[in-house]
C-alpha cells in the first residue's frame, strides 16, 4: 500500500503500458493480500478461532478488505512518462514491510499481555476508527493523484504542481494516512508492543520526505517554496508554523 509523493506529478518508473491488468485479477490480488493480512493476524492472535472470535481483528479486516476492493475497482493509479526518477530501497522497503507487520505483532502483544495499554477496549476500537480514517485519506490522496502518485521519487515530463484537495492543507497526506492507519493497527488489541515499529516507520517517512522535498524544491524553485511556506507536511500548518514533521 504506497504514496510517497506529495505533489506535482511525481510518479512511479514503471514503464508504460497500452493496458491495464484486467479487474478480476486486480480483485483477485486484493482479496489474496487481504488473506495474507488475516493469516497474520491470526498468528497474532493465537489461531484462526481467536481471529473469527475477535471483533476488532474482524473489523480491521473489513476495512483492510473494503480498501483493497476500492483501489482494485476505480483503479487511480495510471501509467505514466516518467522524466527523473531517484530510487531509495531501503525506505520503500521498510515502508512497505513495517506497516503489514504491525498488526500481527500488536494481536502478538495483547494475546501475552506485553506493556498493556490502558482501557484497552476504548483504545481499540479508537484505533479501528483511526485505521479507517487513515486509508480513507490514503485512498483520497492515491484517487486525487492518478497517474502522478508514485513509491518512488519521480517526476513526469509534464508536470504541475498539486495544491488543491487534501494538497491545499498538507504536503504529504498518503503518508499522513499511513501514519494513522498504523497507529491505529498499533492500539487495536490493547498492547503498546507494535508502536516502536511505528517509531521506525515515522523515521523511515521523515527521510523520505526529505528526499522527495529536496527534489522537489529542484524542480520548481519559488512555486515549491511558496507552497511549502503556507503548508504542513504531515499535518496543517498553524499559527506560521508546522505541528508535524518538517523536513
Amino acid at each position: 500500500m504506497g504514496e510517497h509523493s506529495p505533489r506535482a506529478r511525481i510518479s512511479a518508473t514503471l514503464p508504460r503500458m497500452s493496458g491495464r491488468p484486467p479487474l478480476p485479477l486486480l480483485v483477485l490480488r486484493a482479496l489474496v493480500a487481504l488473506a495474507f493480512e488475516a493469516a497474520l493476524l491470526a498468528w497474532g492472535l493465537g489461531g484462526l478461532d481467536a481471529l473469527l472470535a475477535s471483533p476488532r481483528a474482524l473489523a480491521l479486516l473489513a476495512i483492510w478488505g473494503i480498501t483493497g476492493l476500492t483501489l482494485s475497482i476505480t483503479r487511480p493509479v495510471r501509467s505514466n512518462d516518467t522524466a527523473r526518477a531517484e530510487r531509495d530501497p531501503l525506505p520503500l522497503l521498510v515502508l512497505a514491510l513495517v506497516p503489514l507487520a504491525i498488526p500481527g505483532v500488536a494481536a502478538y502483544g495483547g494475546r501475552a499481555r506485553i506493556w498493556p495499554l490502558p482501557a484497552p477496549d476504548a483504545i481499540g476500537w479508537l484505533g479501528v476508527a483511526l485505521s479507517a480514517v487513515g486509508l480513507w485519506i490514503r485512498v483520497s490522496a492515491m484517487r486525487q493523484l492518478g497517474a502522478r502518485f508514485s513509491p518512488l521519487v519521480a517526476l513526469q515530463r509534464e508536470h504541475a504542481l498539486e495544491t488543491t484537495g487534501w494538497y491545499s492543507q498538507v504536503r504529504h497526506p498518503g503518508y499522513l494516512g499511513a501514519l494513522l492507519a498504523s497507529l491505529g493497527a498499533a492500539v487495536t488489541f490493547g498492547s503498546a508492543l507494535a508502536l516502536p515499529l511505528l517509531v521506525v516507520m515515522v523515521l523511515f517517512q521523515a527521510q523520505r520526505v526529505r528526499h522527495e522535498e529536496t527534489l522537489l524544491a529542484g524542480h520548481f524553485g519559488d512555486a515549491w517554496r511558496e507552497y511549502a511556506a503556507r503548508t504542513g507536511a504531515l499535518l496543517p500548518r498553524l499559527g506560521g508554523r508546522s505541528g508535524a514533521l518538517r523536513p
